[in-house]
């Protein structure tokens, strides 16, 4: 019996009714990529892979390997990627559009979100187990404690859904917090940033005091006269600021960048006469 190991951060789910749940909520079909990360000892899997359904799945923890070989070997479209999820390629998996599904360990749920943000092209829906406080983060809106640069970037990508909560008795071991489900669905029309790299900069560097206003915080970035020029208070922090707000600063700080870089060029030429 594989014991759970709490350096991979490992809760195996056991409660068949909220597997069975979850598995409703996904609702798998044929003939679509379903990539599950983390099967642990395949409590989910099963359900993902009834009626012959395909699945990649990915796992750090090799003793995990020959258990879940086992159980599903009649399954010809079923396949084991030993490897760490934080740093896998999901375009080397060669299929599109992909349905992520996963029970997150709760250690590395931010920093695995922000590397799946990278594969967005290649992904229709992703369907987690999380934290219960990182759901609500993920779900937040404006003007709220939980509101912050995940919710942004998120939010910018996907639409969120909280779909039920999961209480510690579901796990083995139970963990000392309560965990949800959540519905992160890939948006089909949204408005675009001229820069994702500028967007994610602004954000990350708007958040990094979130105690203290725009203003400070993006101060070697923008003005505060060029924040108001955007009709943006920059006297506001940044959990006030919305996500198309986010976006005007971005599209703005592009075009300073763009007007300074041309500003230097004209410079060197002069210095060159």
């Amino acid at each position: 019996m594989h014991k759970a190991r709490k350096r991979f951060g490992q809760n195996f789910l056991h409660d068949q009714g909220v597997i069975d749940r979850i598995v409703r909520c996904i609702h798998p079909k044929e003939n679509e990529n379903v990539v599950e990360i983390g099967p642990g000892q395949g409590a989910l899997t099963e359900g993902l892979l009834d009626g012959g359904k395909k699945l990649d799945a990915i796992e750090l923890d090799r003793d995990l390997y020959p258990i879940l070989r086992a159980k599903f070997f009649k399954y010809e479209d079923f396949v084991i990627h030993e490897a760490d999820a934080l740093k896998f390629d999901f375009a080397s998996l060669g299929k599109a559009p992909l349905r992520i599904v996963g029970n997150l360990p709760y250690n590395i749920s931010s920093p695995l979100i922000f590397h799946l943000l990278k594969f967005t092209h290649l992904i229709t829906d992703m369907h987690f187990m999380l934290q219960k406080e990182m759901v609500e983060r993920l779900c937040a809106v404006p003007s709220t404690k939980d509101y912050g640069r995940i919710t942004v970037m998120v939010q910018y990508h996907c639409d969120t859904e909280f779909l039920f909560l999961v209480g510690p008795e579901s796990f083995d071991p139970a963990p000392k917090v309560d965990s949800a489900i959540i519905r992160l669905t890939l948006k089909k029309e949204k408005r675009i940033v001229d820069d994702e790299l500028l967007f994610s900069e602004i954000v990350r560097t708007s958040f990094a005091q979130r105690r203290k206003t725009l203003r400070n915080n993006l101060k070697t970035i923008i003005t505060a006269e060029q924040l108001e020029s955007i009709n943006i208070n920059p006297t506001l922090r940044p959990e006030n600021i919305t996500l198309d707000q986010f976006i005007d600063i971005s599209n703005l700080y592009g075009k300073i960048k763009i007007e300074n870089e041309a500003s230097d060029e004209s410079d060197e030429i002069e210095d060159v006469r």
